[in-house]
């Protein structure tokens, strides 16, 4: 190995690194629930220019003082109040654990008319009562990507249509992709659901991402056959039929 020591440090004292092009990175999180028998994504309402007043993912620029994982775990925590990033948790927390994994990066040119912007993408599934709409400035969106289109069509509560800014329908309609590919071979479907859950719903949890139905006794086969399944011994409370036994996820298995 040829390499000298008092040489490169001289080289690296000496360097401009103004002599190239420094485009800006992101982070974009697409965050997604479970609510009323629908997939949803929490979307922010972006209060300047460029697409002031549009709805947009929560997403932030890359501090030059920490790393791609940490600045989307710094964006779950700012603008959505969710802690405790699965991998990234701080010792002692208590929150809830937030699964988060890199989605993609998205580097066309003209995808930010500000300047050059990277966008690092993150997806996070989240159970629905650990989401936090806060007034007018988060809401969550329910989304629907028609058949042959590379985006995402999002509608609020009144089935009113929006439009994203920048490419964060395409942002959207990759992170369902993904997920939905990912659920025959990863128990990421867990993530959204709570602590304790029944068969019906971890079904309904796939159904639901899927956009299909799914035969009842052979999805309770392979669920209890995976090993992924720990029965609680208790009972699903509240119920006008009869009680379903209760589940948790074991991780690790």
């Amino acid at each position: 190995m040829n390499r000298r020591p008092h040489e490169e440090q001289h080289f690296l004292d000496n360097y401009d690194a103004s002599i190239y092009d420094r485009p800006s990175v992101s982070v974009d999180v697409v965050i997604l629930t479970l609510r009323e028998g629908h997939l949803q994504a929490l979307l922010v309402k972006r209060k300047e220019h460029p697409f002031l007043n549009y709805w947009s993912l929560p997403g932030g620029f890359v501090q030059v003082h920490e790393s791609l994982d940490e600045a989307a775990a710094r964006v779950l925590r700012q603008k959505a109040g969710l802690e405790g990033v699965v991998g990234l948790e701080r010792e002692g927390a208590t929150h809830h654990p937030i699964y988060l994994e890199q989605l993609y990066t998205f580097g066309s040119p003209e995808r930010d008319p500000r300047t050059r912007v990277i966008s690092v993408a993150y997806y996070a599934l989240v159970e629905a009562s650990h989401i936090r709409e806060v007034g007018e400035e988060t809401a969550l969106f329910k989304l629907r990507i028609p058949e042959g289109v590379g985006s995402v069509e999002i509608y609020d509560n009144k089935h009113k249509k929006y439009s994203l800014a920048f490419d964060h329908a395409e942002i959207l309609a990759v992170a369902v992709r993904r997920i939905r590919g990912k659920l025959g071979y990863t128990p990421i479907g867990f993530e959204l659901l709570p602590e304790r859950f029944t068969l019906r719903q971890l079904q309904a949890v796939h159904e639901i991402i899927l956009q299909k139905k799914l035969n009842k006794d052979s999805f309770r086969r392979k669920m209890l056959a995976s090993g992924m399944l720990e029965a609680t011994g208790e009972l699903e409370r509240g119920v006008g039929f009869r009680p379903a036994e209760l589940y948790r996820f074991r991780r690790g298995a």
